[in-house]
């Protein structure tokens, strides 16, 4: 075959619990996220792939629903093609796996042992490498490893690991490692950022990163890899299976009005993500999260608000004035003079926040901290 084309996913996480979420919408998530599996068997038939490689974490843990195992078995078999699984630390093999326990399709081949073990694609001029975890730990498992080269075989590899990481206890893999392998082409999974297209030696290899995001850690539009490898060299593509997204927005408020700010900066499309909008500058009085969110929270999926925003100097100089206001103020501002370090200042900051509020009979200020 003179040219050979790969889908190359890796940690989906299926069944992820989306703590950072409340009950109901973690459950539509987990939901959706079974979608994955039935977009990427649509991107394997669209793109006429010869071959799919998932590098582990395809699964969150072994605590799976009924429903994912279902997909699972029709989303893979509907591939039409081979298709190489290699469990992760996450849904690292173990005969209580779910890997053990459903009856996948005949077309999925699931790596078991803790060593590299190799199978033959004859059909299709390959010989494909792999090894699952078999715990939540793994030791170097490519440590000393070589395919042997064969003229018209091509050799592939399907594993989960951490990249340049020497002491790591995930499988670590160097470069050098790779570079001395006799792999043409390495699926690599772990790490949730992708890598795009890299070569150590005469081996390419590349991680796609997760997906779909999870949590505000994983930001942006996520992807899976296309690969074309022939004699001539390797190309990578990448496609988005995304149902959602999770951003983050910084939006400076000073000098105008919270909700006018944050709506400048709004993309046209937001309805389907999860947005975590945090407000910084100099205000004259703290900004009333729950009015921006009663305005706000049609527009995205989720929504969460955060109040970095700093008092102005001027708010504090009216303490001392014959008020309640000034003698609240007065009071906070003895505190803040003496404090010692930029954590005390900022607590006797958001009381002076909460306590302005009240005074102007405003609801009270909610902080939504990092889920």
């Amino acid at each position: 075959m003179s040219t050979l084309k790969i889908i190359h996913a890796a940690d989906l996480h299926l069944d992820s619990p989306f703590e950072g979420l409340p009950s109901g919408k973690a459950s539509v998530r987990r939901g959706e996220q079974r979608g994955l599996l039935s977009r990427l068997a649509e991107l394997a038939l669209r793109e006429k792939a010869d071959i799919v490689l998932l590098s582990g974490d395809l699964l969150d843990s072994d605590n799976t629903y009924y429903e994912t195992g279902d997909e699972l078995i029709r989303s893979l078999g509907s591939m039409g093609v081979p298709v190489f699984i290699a469990p992760g630390n996450h849904d690292y093999y173990s005969d209580k796996s779910p890997y053990a326990r459903l009856e996948l399709p005949e077309n999925v081949h699931v790596f078991t042992k803790g060593q590299i073990q190799c199978a033959e694609l004859p059909f299709l001029g390959l010989r494909v490498y792999g090894a699952a975890f078999t715990d939540k730990r793994s030791p170097a498992l490519l440590e000393g490893f070589s395919a042997p080269r064969q003229e018209g075989i091509k050799n592939l590899l399907c594993i989960h690991g951490e990249f340049g990481v020497r002491e790591s206890i995930y499988n670590p893999i160097s470069e050098a490692q790779l570079a001395a392998s006799g792999i043409d082409y390495a699926a690599l999974g772990h790490i949730h950022k992708a890598s795009g297209l890299r070569q150590a030696g005469s081996t390419w290899y590349a991680w796609p990163g997760c997906p779909e995001g999870r949590g505000f850690d994983e930001t942006g539009e996520k992807t899976v890899n296309i690969v074309e490898l022939s004699d001539d060299g390797c190309t990578l593509r990448t496609a988005s299976i995304a149902s959602r997204k999770y951003e983050i927005l910084d939006v400076n408020v000073t000098g105008s009005d919270p909700l006018l700010a944050i709506h400048t900066q709004l993309t046209d499309e937001t309805v389907r993500d999860i947005y975590r909008i945090t407000l910084s500058g100099e205000v004259d009085s703290a900004p009333d999260l729950n009015r921006l969110r009663r305005n706000l929270e049609e527009f995205f999926f989720e929504l969460q608000l955060r109040d970095n925003t700093r008092l102005k100097q001027s708010v504090w100089e009216k303490a001392g004035e014959d008020t309640l206001r000034g003698l609240f103020l007065m009071k906070l501002r003895a505190k803040y003079e003496r404090a010692r370090t930029d954590g005390e200042r900022s607590r006797i900051e958001q009381a002076a926040r909460w306590g302005l509020a009240a005074l102007d009979n405003r609801e009270e200020v909610v902080r939504h901290e990092d889920q």
